[in-house]
This record gives structure tokens, sequence and C-alpha cells, in this order.
């Protein structure tokens, strides 16, 4: 119960950290594009590592012990793949519009404050549509966010009851990644409405829904939990985290900071976890 009430507390600071996001947009005078791209490289360098180093290897380890070395290895390499496809499916399903991956930035904000970026001024018909637009996609931002991030925080769940030092890192990493996605939802809900309070309401419901999910999640495997599941899911968990970090976490880093901070980032988070699983030895 112990391990539960402390998988549980490590998805909702993750999935919380959109809330984050949204407070960044309201009060920050600028966004750091710097520190956010060195941090989402040092969150895929983290989730890569910690993947193949150390999640793929329990996963055959329980496959193997449990089908045979070949057997074991097979379906490793099937569950490993089938996590990527898996959320490769759920990419897929997004509308591109409302693909929770577009960056914002702070200076939105204080371009919709100041009007900046209201097109059509003139015209209240032209506005009201607009406006009815964005507030459509900040809700299907802050839906797809749910969607996306389902795999990830119930991976962090799972990690959580099996190797809770292990986890730790994976939630920070996972926190990072969510910061600018608050931010996605906060400003198209902001323009359309004016209300920080609703877009920040949003963006909080939208990171609500993980640590709710991933409970959710448990509670339908619970019962079915045998060291084959479990190896099995920790495979597609080593997927589901490669798969973020190449389509998700890399191409946005690169987006906000030059290519350079990005690779520095991804190779300091890969440093980091290598160091922290040798103090556990």
């Amino acid at each position: 119960m112990k391990n539960v009430l402390f998988a549980f507390g490590l998805t909702l600071f993750a999935g919380l950290s959109t809330g984050i996001g949204s407070a960044i947009a309201f009060f920050a005078k600028k966004t750091n594009t710097k520190f956010l791209s060195v941090s989402l490289g040092f969150s895929a360098g983290v989730m890569i590592y910690v993947s193949m180093v150390e999640i793929f290897i329990k996963a055959k380890d329980a496959l193997t012990s449990e089908l045979g070395l070949k057997g074991g290895s097979w379906a490793t390499v099937a569950s490993f793949f089938g996590g990527i496809i898996f959320m490769a499916l759920i990419d897929r399903l997004v509308p591109s519009g409302e693909n929770p991956h577009d960056i914002y930035k702070v200076e939105d904000i204080q371009k919709i404050e100041s009007g900046d970026i209201i097109s059509d001024e003139n015209n209240s018909k032209s506005n009201d549509h607009t406006n009815a637009k964005l507030l459509r996609t900040g809700k299907f931002t802050a839906l797809a966010i749910a969607i996306h991030n389902f795999p990830e925080v119930l991976a962090t769940f799972i990690c959580a009851l099996q190797e809770p030092s292990r986890a730790i890192p994976i939630a920070v990493a996972i926190a990072i990644h969510n910061i600018p996605e608050g931010i996605s939802v906060s400003v198209p809900v902001y323009h359309a409405t004016g209300s920080k309070k609703k877009a920040f309401k949003y963006s909080f419901l939208s990171g609500l829904s993980e640590p709710v999910g991933a409970l959710i999640g448990y509670l339908v495997l619970m019962p079915f939990l045998n060291d084959v599941l479990f190896g099995l899911i920790f495979g597609a968990v080593a997927g589901i985290m490669v798969f973020i970090s190449l389509d998700e976490l890399l191409p946005t880093a690169e987006e906000y900071g030059e290519h350079h901070l990005a690779i520095y980032g991804l190779v300091a988070g890969m440093a980091i976890m290598a160091i922290s699983l040798l103090l556990f030895l």
C-alpha cells in the first residue's frame, strides 16, 4: 500500500506540472528558451538511457525467466515495438490542429494582452469566430495532452511500484516535459476568453487527468499482474518512453533553442541517469 501511495504521489507531481507551465506563462516576463531547450533535452536523455539500459533489461529478465531465452527475448522486442506503435497510433488519432506539442511562449500571452495578435479588430463577428476556434483549440489541446500522457504516466506508476528509486528521475523528466504543454493549453484559452483563471483551470485539469488515469489503469491491470504481464508492460514502457523522447521532447527542445543545447541536455540527462543507477547498485 505504501508503494501505491508513493507511485500515485509521483504521477500527481508529474501531471500537475502542466499547472507550473500555465503559471510561468502568466507570471514570467520572457520565455527562457535556452533553459527549456536544455531541460527538454535532459528529460529525453533520462528517458532514453533508463529505457534502454534499465527497463528493457528488466523486461527481458522477467520474460526469459518465464518463457525461456528465445521466447522471452522475442516477447521483449515485440512489447518494446508494441509500445512505440501504441504511441504512434495515439499521435495519429489526435488532430494536427490540436496537437499538444505545438509550442507557445510567454511572449504570446503579452501579445494577447496588448491586442497585437487579435485579428480583424473592427469585425466583432470575425473576432467571435476566432475566439470560439481558439477556445476549442485550447480545450482539445488539454484533452490531447491527457490522451498523449496516459501511457507515460501509467509507465511511471508501474515503475514506482516495482522500482521506486528508478521512478523518481522518470517522474522529474515527465514533469519537465509537461511544462511547455501547460503553456500550450493556457495561451489559446486565454486568448479566447481573456480569463487567466479559465486558462489555468484547463491547464490544471489536463494534468490532473494523468494521476487519475494512472490509478484507473493500475486498478484494471492489478488483478492480472504476474511476471509475464509485468515483463510485457515494462517492455512497452521502454518503447513508449523512447518514442516520446524522439518524437516530442527532442523536436520541442530544438524548436525552443539551439540544436547543440538540446544535445548537451540529452547527454547530461544520460550521464546523470547513469550515475544515479550506479549509486543504487
